[in-house]
C-alpha cells in the first residue's frame, strides 16, 4: 500500500522545509525552503560543523552580513545536490521594511550561487511580505530572479503579491492556527476548527480559490504547519512547504490523502477581483488584526534568529 505522503505527492509538490539537507533523502522532496531559524539549528548540530569552518575560513575579513550570505548560500548549494528542484533562501528579515536594501541583498545572494555554478532559476529569493518586501519581489520578477514571498496571513498580502507577479508565496497555516486558538481561549473547539474548518487551512483555500479563478500564475505553498490534519485538508494545493517531522508521520500513515483544493472547481466559484495602492494595502493589513500581528512576530523572530546566528559566527 502507498503512504499518505506517496499519495499526497499525487495532487501536490511536496518541499521540506529544512536547513539540514541530511535529512532530505528519505522523503524525496522536489524542492526545499529555509529561512535563518532552520540554518540557526543547523549550524549547531556538529556534523555541519567542518562545512562552517570551511565557509568562516574562506570569508575572513569580510563583514558579518557577508559571511552569513556565504554561509546560506552554502547550505542552498548542497540542498540543491540533493533535491530536483529549487530551494528558497530567505534575505535578512532586518531589511523587511527597506526595499532597496533587500533588492541589494537578494541580487548579492543571487551573485554568490551564481558564482558557486548553481543555475539561479532554481533559486528563490525569499521576502517577508510587507509593502516593502513586495515592491522588491516586482523589480527582482523584472529583473529575472524568481521570488517567494513569506509571512504571508491576509488575503491583502496575496493580492498585492500576484500584482506584483511574483513567482510564489508561503501563506502560514500553523500560525494563524495559533493566533485564533489563543484568541478563543478556554472556548476552543479543537475537533470543530480541525482540517477543512481550521482557519489556516481556510485562509490558504481562499487564496487558492481566487487565485484559480482570476487565472493568476503565482503558485501558493502552504506553510508553517502544526498537524498532519492540516497538510491533508489543503491536498491539491500548488505545494506544501512541510517540516521533517511531519514528513515522517505522512511517511509512516497509510491513511488517505484525496485532493480536496480543485483548480477547476475554483473556475466555478464566483469572485470579486481586488486590487490595492499602497494605502489601501495598509489599511487592509490594519484591520485583520491576526496578520498585523502575526507579520510583526514572524519578523521579530527571524530577525533575533538572524542576530543568534552572527553571534554564533562571530564566536568561531
Amino acid at each position: 500500500m502507498s503512504t499518505q505522503l506517496q499519495a499526497l505527492k499525487q495532487s501536490t509538490t511536496v518541499v521540506a522545509d529544512t536547513g539540514d539537507f541530511h535529512q532530505l533523502q528519505a522523503y524525496q522532496p522536489q524542492d526545499a525552503t529555509t529561512n535563518p531559524s532552520l540554518i540557526l539549528k543547523a549550524v549547531q548540530k556538529p556534523e555541519y560543523a567542518g562545512l562552517v569552518d570551511e565557509v568562516l575560513a574562506k570569508t575572513q575579513g569580510l563583514a558579518i552580513d557577508e559571511r552569513m550570505d556565504q554561509l546560506i548560500v552554502r547550505f542552498g548549494t548542497e540542498i540543491l545536490k540533493i533535491i530536483p528542484g529549487r530551494v528558497s533562501t530567505e534575505v535578512d528579515a532586518r531589511l523587511s521594511f527597506d526595499t532597496n536594501a533587500t533588492l541589494t541583498r537578494a541580487e548579492r545572494i543571487i551573485d554568490l550561487y551564481r558564482a558557486a555554478g548553481v543555475d539561479t532559476s532554481r533559486v528563490l529569493i525569499k521576502i517577508a511580505s510587507t509593502w516593502e518586501g513586495i515592491q522588491a519581489a516586482r523589480v527582482l520578477e523584472q529583473r529575472g530572479i524568481p521570488t517567494n514571498l513569506t509571512l504571508l496571513f491576509s488575503f491583502a498580502q496575496a493580492v498585492a503579491c500576484a500584482d506584483a507577479k511574483v513567482q510564489l508565496i508561503s501563506p502560514f497555516v500553523g500560525r494563524i492556527y495559533d493566533w485564533y486558538k489563543k484568541q478563543s481561549g478556554s472556548e476552543w473547539d479543537e475537533a470543530a476548527r480541525a482540517g477543512v474548518n481550521d482557519p489556516g487551512v481556510q485562509s490558504v483555500s481562499r487564496i487558492f480559490d481566487y487565485y484559480k479563478h482570476f487565472g493568476i500564475t503565482t503558485e501558493i505553498m502552504g506553510a508553517s504547519f502544526r498537524n498532519v490534519g492540516q497538510i491533508v485538508a489543503l491536498a491539491g494545493c500548488d505545494l506544501l512547504t512541510i517540516s521533517p517531522d511531519l514528513l515522517q508521520q505522512l511517511a509512516d500513515s497509510q491513511a488517505p490523502a484525496p485532493r480536496l483544493l480543485d483548480a477547476a472547481a475554483a473556475k466555478a466559484k464566483p469572485q470579486t477581483f481586488v486590487q490595492y495602492d499602497e494605502a489601501q494595502f495598509r489599511f487592509a493589513l490594519n484591520e485583520d488584526a491576526m496578520a498585523t500581528e502575526k507579520l510583526a512576530e514572524g519578523i521579530r523572530a527571524f530577525a533575533a534568529d538572524a542576530i543568534k546566528l552572527e553571534t554564533i559566527l562571530q564566536a568561531r
